[in-house]
């Protein structure tokens, strides 16, 4: 990777990210977060008519699990065994579970529109246009009735998901917009940039309340399922855990390589983060010690996420595979 890099439509897949996929979208509710019990156990590795994976995102109730690779094909898991329930084309990252695990977000093949997809059937919904530039992440609120939306316009857009309606074009960003998520109540957004900045939007006024200003390009972002802090990669492996409501930054990281992609666990105690080297790493968020350097893919680890259960971690590779962690 290399920092003025002009991505394509479907390497854009691979900067959406956690966001995915985010715990912080499915986490709607006052219910106490589970505490991650993950070991680093490889439990499953899955394969199949997949090409890179971009992006893995799992359901609410942790028993399906989504990839989206290169090709513009979407592939739907049973996540406890492995075996494929559903193939959906014409659809690729970035991907987000609606909170319900009704419907799932992904991106159309022109890459400026949103397909709002049946998970069951792989039947479209709704699509929302109004994005005149690649389309880089998607975020679903906690009661799962708004979206957001990054895009190379350098915008962010907030969408009314029963309706389809256009809610707020949040401005401001100098450059594409990588990456974003929704805090749990979805009053508030956070979107990084290629601008080098961090932007911590009111999703109803459309301010942006908080700008902080990094040294790189922000590649990933994604809040804990606590939704009081959050993470973000600023290129090409420092990641920096700040207060979601005050922007104080709180830990840095340093990766070993470049990091592509971040989860926070539901109970927002550990960070996954994926990597060039082929590795998933997970870190003790309130420390920044290293806890684990998970092995077994033979190429750059592209996207991961936690399962809202904290049981399992996914993460999706340009070896063409998904790896389950327990």
């Amino acid at each position: 990777m290399t920092k003025n890099r002009r991505l394509s439509a479907a390497a854009v897949g691979a900067l959406t990210l956690s966001l995915l996929f985010s715990n912080c979208s499915a986490g709607a509710g006052d219910k106490l977060a589970p505490p991650a019990v993950l070991k680093g156990a490889l439990k499953n590795t899955i394969s199949g008519e997949m090409d890179n994976v971009r992006a893995v995102a799992f359901s609410p109730d942790s028993k399906t699990l989504v990839s989206g690779s290169l090709g513009f094909v979407i592939k739907v898991w049973d996540a406890q065994t492995g075996a494929e329930k559903l193939t959906i084309k014409d659809a690729s990252p970035p991907l987000a579970f609606s909170p319900d695990g009704k419907t799932l977000a992904a991106v159309d093949s022109s890459g400026n529109a949103i397909k709002l997809l049946d998970v069951q059937t792989g039947n479209v919904i709704r699509t929302l246009t109004g994005h005149s530039g690649e389309i880089t992440s998607v975020a679903f609120s906690g009661d799962g009735n708004t979206l957001c939306s990054g895009s190379f316009d350098k915008s962010v857009k907030v969408w009314d998901v029963k309706s389809g309606a256009l809610k707020n074009t949040l401005s401001g960003h100098a450059d594409t917009v990588l990456s974003v998520a929704l805090s749990r109540d979805g009053k508030t957004a956070v979107s990084g940039s290629r601008d080098e900045t961090l932007k911590l939007w009111n999703t109803q006024s459309g301010s942006a309340d908080q700008t902080i200003k990094l040294d790189g390009v922000v590649e990933a972002v994604t809040f804990s399922g606590k939704g009081g802090i959050g993470a973000c990669v600023a290129f090409p492996r420092t990641i920096k855990i700040w207060d979601a409501q005050t922007g104080a930054e709180k830990q840095t990281i340093t990766g070993e390589d470049t990091i592509t992609s971040l989860s926070f666990s539901p109970d927002g105690k550990l960070l996954a983060g994926g990597s060039n080297d082929n590795s998933v790493r997970v870190w003790d968020s309130g420390t920044g010690e290293a806890k684990m350097n998970l092995k077994g893919h033979t190429d750059a680890v592209e996207s991961v996420a936690f399962s809202p259960d904290g049981k399992l971690l996914a993460s999706g590779s340009a070896d063409k595979t998904v790896k389950l962690w327990e």
